[in-house]
């Protein structure tokens, strides 16, 4: 029986490998909906038919009838008539997601960027259905209500490192674990020191070593934001604690992640850098999907060079490891503070040094004035303190801005 597949994010990267996948491998999945922001509405039309979908999201209410239009006229261009196609049911506007989460379905695969996913995180999650997660943000930001509403084994990882684990860990005893090992490739910027950063452009650090990835998720490899994520998205996915859970760089992204165990032997994952695997195991799991990547090529000599990171030059995995560890609404806080300093950079309205120099100190001002007394972590607050975070980026950005034009 095919598994019945929701894509969020469907025109960004991760989405538009899914459905690569999909269609490479028909026998196994059919797609039931897609969602997507509206940037590309000619795309998402093109997916919505080609997969014969029964509902399209659409965030931005405003480009619902250029969607409405891409796809009258990517049936013409078909040369469907009328009545030959299923059109699919268009849904527009914040929720449009949550709604496409909440198709019935077997798996939702959430790969929206930002911690605009935690709703249909949650949504997924309620149906029942598993999660295959990519959008990481919205575990780190929800914490303990995404994971409290998970089911055990109802969230699998997409993220290559978290994927990795996951492999390792199948079928093995947490209690055995002494320490989880997430790699990094070091981004562009891998060997330079602090002072070298200083007038990094947005085009160098996109421009990535390994990974083909989206804008964000890219900018956030150079300063290791995204690491400092992972840390917390492998707490948080298996119970580890943060002490237990280091980073060391891999420059050639063969090595996705390990786990050392108490007797001290090492699980390693490896295959060359190529999202299709992790994309494919988190629709499939607990199976695996025939030939969707390449192996390792074992017929040339190989070395695999692992380096300790440099959290002088690089302090976002410091950062991340503090946030998590006090818990609360400090991870939203956390990320939403990048989200708009890494849009500020991109800008040109900060410089790279700025985005984590800007997100340590909101991250700093909330932890010395946070109310501990109430501890409990509810959606509300999540999304309170993802507001005031962002706002107070803002501000710190502007003033940061308005010191070096003086």
């Amino acid at each position: 029986m095919r598994k019945r597949v929701a894509i969020l994010g469907s025109t960004g990267s991760i989405g538009t490998q899914a459905l690569e996948v999909v269609a490479a491998n028909p026998e196994r999945f059919e797609i039931v909906a897609v969602a997507a922001g509206g940037n590309d509405p000619a795309l998402l039309a093109r997916q919505a038919l080609e997969h014969e979908v029964s509902l399209v999201g659409v965030a931005k209410a405003s480009a619902a009838q250029d969607v409405q239009l891409a796809l009258y006229a990517e049936a013409k261009r078909r040369s469907f008539s009328e009545g030959d196609h299923r059109v699919p049911r268009l849904v527009a506007g914040p929720h449009a997601a949550i709604e496409a989460a909440r198709t019935p379905c077997d798996v939702v695969l959430n790969g929206l960027t930002g911690s605009v996913g935690l709703e249909p995180t949650l949504a997924a999650l309620d149906t029942g259905a598993t999660l295959a997660l990519a959008n990481k943000e919205s575990l780190i930001v929800g914490g303990e209500l995404v994971t409290g509403a998970a089911k055990p084994g109802q969230i699998v990882p997409v993220d290559s490192e978290h994927s990795a684990l996951a492999q390792a860990l199948r079928g093995e005893s947490i209690d055995d674990v002494r320490r989880l090992i997430v790699t990094a490739s070091g981004g562009p910027f891998r060997g330079r020191t602090r002072a070298e950063l200083a007038d990094v452009t947005p085009d160098e650090a996109m421009a990535h070593p390994t990974w083909d990835m989206g804008p964000v998720i890219t900018i956030n490899s150079a300063t290791l934001v995204n690491k400092g994520l992972e840390v917390i998205e492998a707490h948080l996915l298996f119970g580890i604690g943060f002490e237990r859970i280091d980073v060391v760089v891999h420059p050639s992204s063969v090595v996705h992640s390990m786990v050392e165990f108490v007797d001290g032997s090492t699980m390693v994952q490896a295959s060359p850098p190529d999202m299709k695997l992790p994309i494919a195991l988190g629709l499939a799991w607990p199976e695996r999907v025939p030939d969707v990547a390449s192996p390792c090529d074992w017929t040339h000599a190989t070395t695999w060079e692992f380096a300790p990171l440099d959290e002088t030059a690089f302090p976002a995995v410091r950062l991340a490891r503090q946030a998590g560890e006090f818990g609360r609404t400090a991870p939203a806080v956390l990320n939403a503070a990048n989200e708009v300093c890494v849009d500020a950079f991109v800008a040109g309205d900060l410089d790279f040094l700025g985005i984590v120099d800007t997100v340590g100190a909101v991250l700093e001002e909330h932890v010395a004035g946070a109310d501990v007394t109430h501890a409990d972590l509810t959606l509300a607050s999540v999304l309170e303190a993802d507001v005031r975070a962002r706002e107070r980026a803002r501000a710190l950005v502007e003033s940061r801005v308005g010191g070096r034009e003086q």
